[in-house]
């Protein structure tokens, strides 16, 4: 079972999860966070989830890492991995994680995903980190919309982000965050807006 394997399973399987919401859901791969760590898949609609992939030819040895970064910044995270790999994991993730277990239909080219846990809500996002996914072109437009980029127009990203932290509350930030990336065009690996089939 490969990476690409699980990752085809894992599309279909968020496609049929949110038929009733096509129109409003933005799937993108390998978004960056913070040139920190990369969420293997990424979803957006009403809220920002995130799916690492552990296949079974992973290892975790980065999972502790991910999953800290993750944390700050999803509002839903998803372990979806090998089988082999499900014990160990578990032990190395919050309890508001979700787990999916992928696992190879034998004499089959494919791979089922089962869910073991469902995700909670983030109970601790961190505003500043999440509001590094900002393009500084959207963070100085929302400046702009509230009257608030005056002296720093020209200032590095990291002045535009915190102004904007320092200006807003979480929830502000949160929702600014997710609007902007599902509007965005330019993404890096972006799969087509999920169809109707």
């Amino acid at each position: 079972m490969r990476d690409a394997d699980v990752r085809q399973a894992l599309h279909k399987w968020l496609h049929e999860q949110h038929q009733d919401e096509l129109h409003q859901t933005r799937i993108v791969d390998e978004l960056a966070i913070a040139g920190q760590v990369r969420v293997d898949t990424a979803m957006l609609n009403g809220s920002f989830a995130g799916f690492e992939i552990k296949s079974a030819s992973d290892t975790l040895r980065r999972l502790p890492r991910q999953v800290e970064v993750y944390s700050a910044v999803l509002d839903y995270a998803t372990l979806v991995v090998a089988r082999s790999h499900a014990a160990k994991a578990r032990q190395l993730l919050p309890r508001w994680w979700g787990v999916v277990e992928a696992v190879s239909v034998t004499g089959e080219d494919r791979v089922v995903l089962r869910t073991t846990r469902e995700p909670k809500p983030n109970p601790r996002l961190e505003p500043r980190l999440l509001s590094t996914l900002l393009w500084r072109s959207e963070a100085l437009d929302e400046l702009e919309l509230r009257g608030i980029a005056d002296g720093i127009r020209s200032k590095p990203n990291r002045v535009l982000w915190d102004r904007l932290c320092d200006s807003l509350d979480a929830e502000e930030v949160r929702g600014i965050v997710r609007e902007r990336l599902k509007a965005r065009s330019g993404w890096r690996a972006e799969t087509p807006p999920l169809q109707c089939a």
